[in-house]
């Protein structure tokens, strides 16, 4: 049976990897959580034991759902009294996207009202409402016209342990603190005798979250309180009575084994009071050491045992003498705005290196810059969201200065001297910064892994900046750079100082290593300016796009693979494509192929001359699941293959190269023959189908007369520029053509 685990954004691979050691069959991340085959036991047990899941929810029906009627009627089917006994409350959370449910306080009330009148036909009686704690709490999602409709397990929000009886002004949810203890792999820290530590710990989320990790107590075993979580009817509670009876025994073993090597501190003491009262609500009383500092003040008050710098300092400190090993958690202060104090990441940062040189860090900032602020050099970044906040996760291991580990890499490339930017340079990293922030609200909202960060935005230094983000359970980051042909009165040495310059700038705002920056220069050669030789490195990485897992090649080929600019119409084929037979003239990687085939294509049919890139598409399709019969790959000359083909095809994507004198096929020039080529095209479209018509030619003039002759045309240039393309709002132009009179 498969099931699904919701979880904050970013939490999904860890997660996965939890549900598969719990036991469960499989688990494979997806957004905003994990897709899971196992059995209804598996799921109680991930109830019990899950530290990063919000909810485990049970499907019970599944069915299209283009408008509220087919979504009662849908609900209505379902024999509600196998699931729900006469005189039990109801609960439904509804989650919706789409044209045709816009709505989702409407969507719940729809399922309730299915759900009662069901009930009151079949018993005489209705189930009452109680949205605080029903008998059964229901889970509805609607996405791309199919409705699913599932029974919430835990009976609520899973991040509740139950021992919080207060809380700070910005309080940190449970799962997404275990969360940055596993990032900072602290039960392994444990295990090797290392203590925890909190300088900001308002109140005492990551340290009572930790030292229940510590003594192996099952995060649903206080939060239930031994009770079922649910009382649907499907539920087994003989193997919850296990679960719990399982979780009571090691719990009392852990409990007793756990050593006081907990430290917490905050400059508030309000903050203080209520993380003591939470210790106390979790069993906890005596396990962790509480102290109200500033966090300037730590290395005086907390110190690695025989990390004392002199005779004289070792004598003066009178504070607590730490274990050598240990890991540091913190959320320093933020808010939506991210109105934060960079001095006080500098305190923090400066403060460990002082207090707990060697240990290992785990701190969630509240972004890049701020993470910057510390001074620490992280040696792995996570991407993860504190509610609707886009958070930078950093783990410093060990918790030494940026500027020695830059140094020690430096010496290690041969270098003998850290040199700060240069005022060019320093320049330029105070545009892509500001670039970045500009672009934040954006990117978190589209949720946008690769975009385009910077283009030329200063035209002494000519160049094109992309970021492109993995899609894998520890992203990286990687900066593809492309040079722009400087004026001829532009001296060499300045070209190449103004291209280091540029570099330097972009290493140190993305923190990137070297080997992660793909550089395409321009070189003299013959026959005038061109970019210059590639690496062959093969090297692919995969990245994820809307639903889209899509390969990109970042350093061999003057083209990654992917067009950023399209983003936006290839999500629009995805949203169209639902049961739609596709086509892809000039294919290039397929990745449209992938978005209409993700999107629920009923057919796609993909066309390109050459066989590199019909094989980088059908690898594009491999990642993604996709395969068989119904999704051909064709290797022809697109025009030619028109005049020869006889299928009828939905919805078209046509994005022609400008020019193109390939030995294997006719010259090709848009310009010359886009009327003769959208002609072909739409006789091959259905009659109430959509094709989409764009290319990248600057110049490029439609001959609208000519084209209103077979088509209606709309251009649609503007809805599919991208606000990271803004600035060149030119790069490509895309056109809307159907039949004349469809509907």
């Amino acid at each position: 049976m498969k099931f699904f685990a919701s979880c904050g954004k970013g939490l999904e691979y860890l997660l996965a990897d939890e549900l598969v050691a719990l036991g469960c069959t499989r688990a494979t991340a997806a957004m905003a959580g994990a897709n899971v085959e196992g059995t209804l036991q598996d799921a109680q047990r991930a109830v019990m034991w899950s530290r990063l899941a919000s909810r485990v929810l049970w499907p019970i029906t599944e069915f299209d759902c283009p408008d509220e009627l087919a979504l009662y009627a849908g609900v209505a089917a379902v024999p509600w009294p196998e699931h729900l006994a006469s005189g039990h409350t109801l609960a439904v959370d509804a989650h919706v996207s789409g044209t045709a449910i816009t709505h989702a306080r409407y969507a719940a009330q729809r399922v309730k009202d299915a759900v009662v009148d069901v009930m009151r036909a079949q018993t005489g009686a209705r189930p009452d409402v109680d949205v605080e704690t029903p008998d059964l709490r229901l889970n509805l999602v609607v996405r791309k016209g199919r409705a699913i409709l599932s029974i919430d397990l835990g009976g609520g929000p899973l991040h509740r342990r139950g021992w919080r009886l207060k809380q700070g002004e910005a309080p940190l949810k449970e799962n997404l603190a275990a969360a940055v203890l596993l990032r900072g792999q602290w039960p392994k820290r444990h295990a090797e005798g290392g203590a925890l530590l909190d300088p900001m710990c308002g109140s005492g989320t990551l340290l009572i979250e930790g030292a229940l990790m510590a003594a192996d107590v099952a995060p649903g075993l206080l939060r239930h309180e031994g009770r079922s979580p649910t009382r649907w009817r499907g539920f087994d509670n003989a193997a919850w009575s296990a679960l719990v009876d399982e979780a009571r025994k090691r719990e009392t073993v852990g409990r007793a084994a756990l050593k006081p090597v907990f430290f917490g501190s905050d400059l508030d003491p309000h903050a203080i009071r209520a993380a003591r009262d939470n210790e106390v609500m979790a069993g906890l009383v005596g396990v962790i050491q509480w102290s109200v500092v500033d966090v300037s003040q730590l290395p005086s008050r907390v110190r690695v045992t025989g990390a004392a710098t002199s005779p004289a300092d070792a004598a003066t400190h009178e504070g607590t003498s730490l274990p050598a090993t240990g890991l540091v958690v913190c959320n320093p202060p933020y808010d939506a705005r991210l109105a934060a104090d960079p001095a006080l990441y500098r305190a923090l940062g400066d403060a460990m290196k002082t207090a707990v040189p060697g240990w290992t860090a785990s701190l969630l900032c509240g972004d890049a810059e701020l993470a910057r602020a510390t001074g620490l050099r992280a040696s792995k970044t996570y991407q993860l969201f504190n509610g609707a906040i886009e958070c930078a996760l950093i783990v410093v291991d060990p918790i030494r200065s940026a500027r020695e580990m830059a140094r020690e890499t430096a010496l290690a490339e041969g270098t003998t001297e850290v040199r700060p930017l240069s005022e060019g340079a320093q320049m330029v990293a105070n545009r892509l910064r500001k670039n970045l922030r500009k672009l934040k609200a954006w990117r978190e909202r589209e949720q946008v892994t690769c975009y385009r960060a910077y283009d030329a935005d200063l035209p002494e230094y000519s160049a094109a900046i992309d970021v492109y983000t993995t899609d894998e359970p520890t992203p990286r980051t990687f900066l593809h750079v492309q040079e722009y042909a400087a004026p001829a009165t532009i001296p060499e040495p300045v070209q190449r100082r103004r291209l280091n310059e540029l570099l330097a700038a972009a290493r140190e705002v993305f923190g990137v290593p070297r080997e992660h920056v793909a550089l395409k220069t321009r070189a003299k050669g013959k026959g005038g300016s061109k970019y210059g030789h590639f690496d062959s490195r093969g090297e692919f990485i995969v990245v994820r796009e809307g639903d889209a897992r899509l390969r990109v090649n970042l350093f061999d080929y003057l083209d990654t693979g992917l067009f950023l600019d399209h983003r936006p119409m290839r999500l629009r084929l995805a949203d169209e494509a639902q049961d739609t037979r596709f086509l892809n003239l000039f294919a290039y990687t397929g990745a449209a192929t992938v978005h209409a085939a993700v999107g629920g294509a009923r057919s796609t049919t993909t066309v390109d001359l050459s066989g590199t890139y019909l094989q980088w598409c059908a690898d594009n399709l491999q990642e993604n699941g996709i395969g068989g019969p119904r999704h051909r790959l064709i290797q022809a000359d697109a025009m030619r293959w028109l005049e020869e083909d006889s299928g009828e095809y939905d919805l078209v994507f046509c994005d022609p190269p400008t020019f193109s004198n390939s030995k294997r096929a006719d010259d090709f020039d848009v310009q010359a023959v886009h009327v003769t080529l959208l002609r072909a095209a739409m006789a091959r479209l259905a009659r109430d189908g959509v094709l989409y018509f764009s290319n990248n030619y600057r110049r490029f003039r439609l001959d609208e007369a000519a084209v209103a002759a077979f088509a209606e045309c709309v251009e649609i240039t503007p809805r599919t520029i991208p606000l990271d393309f803004e600035r060149d709002a030119r790069i490509h132009r895309c056109w809307r053509l159907r039949h004349p009179g469809a509907r």
